[in-house]
Order: C-alpha cells, then sequence, then structure tokens
C-alpha cells in the first residue's frame, strides 16, 4: 500500500465519521429530512388498490384512498355511538316522504304495507368546488382543453400531471345523479347494481337503455341525455331519489362512495381513445371533493394525498359520547379540517418490518400482528389486554373495538350430506358447531383478539344481546354469569342421533368423509387447515382439506359444488338486515347469485326478514329479530365463528384517535405532532458511533507498522 492510498483510506474513514457525527437524523430514516417538521401522516398499503373508481370500489383497502377523497351526502359522526348518520356534502339530513300507488302523499306513521315508493329529496351546500383537474380546464373562448385529445395530443403524456392546465367548478346535484346512473351502466359493473335495481325506480330500465345507446354509437355516451326515472334533478343543489316500497336501509348507502358525485367532465376526459392505456382513469386518478386528494399513485414504492387546496372547509365534531372530552378528543372541538397536510403511504408488504419502522417512529400507527402481539400487549390481572412495559415507555397508545364484522363457517344447504331441513342434517350441523372450538382458535391463532359470536348480528349492531340472552343454546351452556361450550360427549351423542355414530354412516357403513374448500395455503396457513382437520376427528369425521386459489374458489360457490366453506362479513352499515341478508333465501347464490353462499332456504326466516327490514328499530323489531336468530340457531347453516377483535397502537404524537368501524373517512381528524415525532426518532434512531471509531482506530493501528517499515526502506535505500 503506498502513502498515498493509506491516506485516503484515513481521510475517507474520517469524513464518514464526521458525516455521521454531524447528521441531526437516523440514518435508517426513510423519509427526506426537510420533510420531518411538517404535518404529515406515515401509513402503508400492502398491495396495489385496483379500483379508485367508486362505482366499482368496494374494498377497505380502496376505500382507505377514496373515502379521503370523494364527498357522498352523508357521513357517520367521529365520536358518537352508537353509530349516527350527520350531513357531509348534503346541507341537512335527507327529507324522507312516503307514498301510495296513486302518489298520494302518507304520514311518517304509515303501515309500510301501504307504501308504494319512498322519496329522498337530497340537498347539497352550496359552494363546494372540485379539486383541481384537467378535466376542467378550458381556453379563453371557454371551450375545453383537454376533451378532444389525438392520438398526436398525447405523445407527450404519461401521467396526469403531464397536462399543463388545469381547471375546477362548483359542485352541482346533476353530479350526484350521474354518478346514480354510472351505477347502473351495465359496463361498469358495479357490485352495487344488482341490489339497487330491486329499489331505485326505473334503474332496470336505464341499464336497458344504455346498452341500446351503446349498440348506436362508439363514442362516449353522455349520460345525461338519458333519464332514469326514479332519480331526478330538481334545481342546482337538489337531488331525488325514489325508491320502492319501504327501504330505511337505503340511507345508509348515501353514506359510501357509490353515491359521491362524479362530473360528467371528467367521465368525459377519461374515456377518450389512448388514456386506459397511459393507466390515465378514474382508477389511477379520482376526482373529487374532499380534504384531500391524490397525488402520487406509485403502487410498487408510495401513493400520497395532499391537502386539497379548493376544500370548502369542515369542523371538528363539538361532541362526543361521555368519557370524550376527558380522553382528550374534544380538544379541536370547532377548529377546521383538515389538520395533516400530506398523508404518505408506503408500500409494506411484509408484518415484520412494518413492526420495526412504526418502533422506530417512521409509522404513526400499526395494528397488532401474531408476530408483535407478545412484544406489545400483556393480559393484566384482571384479565384484560393492556400494554406491555416496553410500549408504556415510549409512550405509545392502545386502542381495541370488537369489529362490526363476523366470521363463519359456512355449510352448502343444497348438499345431499351436509344441507337440507331435515332433522338428520340439522343435528349433524349441530354436532359440527360443538366440536369446532373456536374458543379455543381465538386463544391460538388470534391471541385472544375476538370474541365467539353466537349468531349473525355482531356487537355494536341493533340486535345484538351480550349475557344468558344472547346465546346460542345449541352450542353453549350459561354457567356462573358466563359462557361454557358444550362437551365433546354432548356432539357425539348428537351425532350418533343424526346417525352417524362414531364417524360411521349407520345407513351405509361407510365413514363420515366432508370436504373443506378454501383459499388458504402455504406453511401460514398449514397449522389452521390441521387445526380444523383435528376439531373433526373430534367426532371421527375425516375432513378433506381443498385448497385452491381465489378464482376457483368464488367459481365453487358460484355453482354449488363444494360442503364447506369459511368466510367473513364487515358491516355495509350498522343494520341487522346487513347481516340478516346473507341468509335469506332469495339472495341464494345458486337462486339469483346473492351473498348468500349456504344457498340457505327457511319460509318462515324469509318471512320475518322481509317484515324485519322494512322496520325502523323498535322493541317489535327486536322481537322479531330474537325470533330469526333462534330459527337459523337451530337450523345451523353456519358455525357461527367468531366477532373479530381489533387492536390499534399509535405513538403520542398521533392524536384524535378513536376506533369508528364504520367510517372511512377519518383521515381529516388526525392530528399530529411533527416536533415530538422529528424529536423521538432521533432519540430511537441515533447512531451507535463507537463502531465507527473503533474501526477508525484499528485501521490506524493496523497501517502504523507499514508506514515505519515504508520509512525504513527508503531510508535504507537513501543510504
Amino acid at each position: 500500500m503506498t502513502v498515498r492510498k493509506i491516506s485516503l483510506a484515513l481521510c475517507c474513514t474520517s469524513l464518514f465519521a464526521f458525516l455521521v457525527a454531524c447528521s441531526d437524523q437516523g440514518l435508517n430514516n426513510p423519509y427526506r429530512d426537510n420533510d420531518s417538521a411538517r404535518s404529515i401522516i406515515y401509513s402503508s398499503f400492502s398491495e396495489r388498490p385496483k379500483e379508485l373508481d367508486p362505482v366499482k370500489s368496494y374494498n377497505a383497502g380502496e376505500y382507505e384512498f377514496i373515502a379521503q377523497i370523494y364527498e357522498p351526502p352523508l357521513q357517520y359522526h367521529f365520536l358518537k355511538r352508537p353509530y349516527q348518520l350527520v350531513p357531509l356534502a348534503a346541507s341537512q339530513m335527507p327529507e324522507k316522504q312516503f307514498f301510495d300507488a296513486t302518489g298520494t302523499l302518507l304520514p311518517e306513521d304509515v303501515d309500510p304495507k301501504q307504501v308504494a315508493y319512498t322519496e329522498y329529496t337530497v340537498t347539497i351546500q352550496s359552494g363546494i368546488r372540485y379539486q383541481p383537474h384537467p378535466a376542467f380546464s378550458k381556453d379563453a373562448a371557454g371551450e375545453f382543453r383537454y376533451h378532444q385529445l389525438t392520438s398526436a395530443d398525447l405523445q407527450s403524456i404519461n401521467k396526469l400531471a403531464d397536462f399543463e392546465s388545469v381547471g375546477s367548478r362548483i359542485l352541482t346535484a346533476e353530479d350526484y345523479v350521474y354518478q346514480i346512473k354510472r351505477l347502473a351502466h351495465p359496463n361498469l359493473h358495479s357490485p352495487l347494481a344488482g341490489l339497487l335495481s330491486n329499489y331505485i325506480q326505473g334503474f332496470k330500465d336505464f341499464r336497458a337503455d344504455v346498452l341500446t345507446h351503446l349498440d348506436q354509437q362508439k363514442t362516449w355516451l353522455d349520460l345525461r341525455q338519458i333519464t332514469m326515472s326514479g332519480v331526478e334533478v330538481l334545481d342546482q343543489q337538489r337531488y331525488r331519489i325514489r325508491v320502492e316500497g319501504v327501504y330505511p336501509q337505503f340511507i345508509y348507502w348515501l353514506s359510501m362512495p357509490f353515491f359521491a358525485p362524479i362530473p360528467w367532465e371528467a367521465d368525459r376526459f377519461y374515456a377518450q381513445q389512448g388514456m386506459a392505456e397511459r393507466n390515465i382513469s378514474f382508477d389511477w386518478y379520482p376526482v373529487g371533493t374532499g380534504p384531500y386528494m391524490l397525488t402520487e399513485n406509485n403502487p410498487n414504492l408510495r401513493m400520497v394525498l395532499s391537502k386539497n387546496p379548493n376544500f370548502h372547509g369542515e369542523l371538528y365534531p363539538t361532541e362526543g359520547e361521555p368519557g370524550d372530552a376527558e380522553r382528550g378528543l374534544l380538544q379541536d372541538a370547532g377548529k377546521p379540517l383538515p389538520f395533516v397536510d400530506r398523508i404518505e403511504f408506503s408500500l409494506e408488504k411484509e408484518s415484520i418490518p412494518y413492526w420495526n419502522k412504526f418502533l422506530q417512529g417512521y409509522y404513526d400507527t400499526s395494528g397488532i400482528s401474531s408476530d408483535s402481539f407478545d412484544q406489545s400487549v400483556e393480559l393484566n390481572s384482571r384479565g384484560e389486554f393492556g400494554l406491555s412495559d416496553e410500549m408504556i415507555e415510549r409512550d405509545i397508545k392502545l386502542s381495541s373495538a370488537v369489529a362490526t364484522s363476523l366470521y363463519y363457517l359456512g355449510f352448502n344447504m343444497l348438499d345431499p350430506v351436509i344441507g337440507g331441513d331435515s332433522k338428520r342434517a340439522r343435528l349433524l350441523r349441530r354436532a359440527i358447531s360443538i366440536a369446532v372450538d373456536y374458543d379455543e382458535f381465538i386463544s391460538i391463532f388470534r391471541n385472544g383478539r375476538g370474541e365467539p359470536a353466537q349468531g349473525p348480528i355482531p356487537p355494536g349492531i341493533f340486535g345484538f344481546e351480550e349475557g344468558r340472552t344472547g346465546i346460542n343454546p345449541y352450542v353453549y351452556d350459561w354457567q356462573k354469569g358466563g359462557l361454557k361450550r358444550k362437551s365433546i360427549q354432548h356432539a357425539k351423542q348428537i351425532l350418533a342421533d343424526a346417525g352417524y355414530a362414531n364417524g360411521i354412516d349407520q345407513e351405509s357403513g361407510k365413514p363420515l368423509i366432508l370436504y373443506f374448500d378454501t383459499v388458504s395455503r402455504g406453511a401460514d396457513s398449514k397449522a389452521l387447515l390441521n387445526w380444523m382437520v383435528k376439531q373433526f376427528a373430534k367426532l371421527d369425521i375425516q375432513l378433506v382439506i381443498r385448497t385452491t386459489d381465489g378464482n376457483r374458489f368464488m367459481d365453487k360457490l358460484d355453482k354449488g359444488t363444494f360442503q364447506i366453506y369459511q368466510l367473513g362479513w364487515n358491516a355495509d352499515y350498522p343494520d341487522p338486515e346487513n347481516f340478516f341478508f346473507l341468509l335469506y333465501g332469495p339472495n341464494s347464490m345458486a337462486l339469483s347469485k346473492g351473498q348468500n353462499y349456504s344457498n340457505y332456504q327457511n319460509p318462515n326466516y324469509d318471512r320475518l326478514f322481509d317484515k324485519m327490514k322494512a322496520m325502523e328499530n323498535s322493541p317489535e323489531r327486536l322481537r322479531i329479530i330474537r325470533e330469526m336468530n333462534a330459527i337459523v340457531r337451530a337450523d345451523a347453516p353456519w358455525v357461527w365463528s367468531f366477532y373479530p377483535k381489533q387492536y390499534s397502537l399509535n405513538h403520542a404524537w398521533y392524536q384524535n384517535v378513536k376506533p369508528n368501524l364504520m367510517a372511512n373517512n377519518t383521515f381529516k381528524y388526525r392530528r399530529v405532532d411533527a416536533a415530538k415525532r422529528a424529536q423521538m426518532r432521533k432519540e430511537w434512531n441515533s447512531a451507535v458511533l463507537w463502531p465507527v471509531y473503533a474501526l477508525f482506530i484499528l485501521l490506524l493501528l493496523s497501517i502504523v507498522p507499514a508506514i515505519i517499515s515504508y520509512r525504513k526502506r527508503e531510508l535504507a535505500r537513501g543510504l
């Protein structure tokens, strides 16, 4: 090694140590240093959102984005429980009126059987403007700049930001009507189209009219030119929706992005030839009036929501439920929203890297996976989960709530063995319901994060009852003030009564073999599937696991070529109808491609459902719900599995946190103390310099002999 090389190595090592010592940020900081003091929320996503068009999107991961961008008429109150609808883009709650077949107005307390249709009149706020977007841009003559683009015009266009000019305009009632028409468009395949065709007058006829127009022209179809009898623009701020009969749950749909406004200009803009090939569409670039807009869509790295400069404004709630003020949830009462300038979502496919970054302060909030459960929470002396000492030392907060969701193990009621309404099949399903121990499942696979389900209605939904009155008597007993699962001996006796003693079909003399179809596969699912096999083995029933991909699995459900499956359901809105309809006979997948995948039918249940769904919450409605619960518990078309319990963690600088299982647009309420976050990041990620200094010293010691030897040789040559 020459003296020059030795000197260079010393300089590089010294410079590196100096830079590390002088850096004010951790070397592992994944964000820009100049953003440390800015009001930014840092979150993540695990897979690319496929649909950001509100006419098609029906996914929680996608709603995390579009609910911040689009504004339907209504929203759920951020703080109040039970969940309460309040105006969002609407200036007031919709007016509801009942009419008979002759068009005569009926009183509010009319018998639902006398109602031919219900009219909802929605009045939206004035002065709301859309986010800046090229679709609204006009030239000096008042003509749209980008509505007649040629292939030559698009040569230099690869993304929305490549358009030089943007514009905006005022939101009108017609934009809401336009979106409802898009829901009926046969080429857009909205998942809500089937349901709405049963309720909104003229919905089916409109679909037929659109098909006729599509056959006549190949260019963009202006839906404003086709009328839908059940939807009418009254003036610039008001529109009316006419619903068949009485459907109280319809108002909940007005809080979902399905009913958010879509400007015709954006529809026209995106429909141009060449746009789809460049991913310039509603699926990549939403157009809304909400507090945020999507300014970066790089699904392989990062997605960014930035504050909408045209946002009309909204105020933080001034009231909540008891205890909210004490928890600091009303400190921002009456202040303008949103509080945060930007929300950055980074791609994180694995839970462990996300968790480590959360502990380093690079993510503001985190769920609790099985891998991090023991590190984050622990069981206290009262049998309740609380934060671990490590989390308390970091001033991390814990939030929990039982989700308005249900997981269930379903049987195909059309199957000749496990299905049907015979006593034999019913007893078989009841025996399995006892043997498949979801109390154990919750303990092993979910670290206690759940409650054993007693029926189709989860906590937080009208009709859910706790205690003795709410148990499933075919699976549980009520002992000493709590649930106790019936014994496996009891289940075996029921199985014998069904004609399957010791797992043998007494009629054929053959072992009872059942088939479980699932998309679970790989090492992570092996333990769960083995557990499932063991549950059936308690009854000497052989369970065969048939794993498949998602498309093949749904195809089996569609065709009814299955025996047992497992699914879950998240509430679309806080009403028992949204869960009971999963077992409603006319919604059978085999009959109507509905959500009743078990193809369950019971005339008494269906009759009660038709009556219950049209009722407001009342003691009479509760009585009917209890009767419906009794029917499905006795028939056991499902094994009522569990209601998941959600735990989440957030750093102390991430404020205004309260679980809201109905609302998706809650980022606007969050506040971030960026200075505190920067300080804690610096403390938690300060560079450990002693290895650098030690390496420098070792390097120095290793080259000193070489320098001495080199000097001796030089002196010897001189002599």
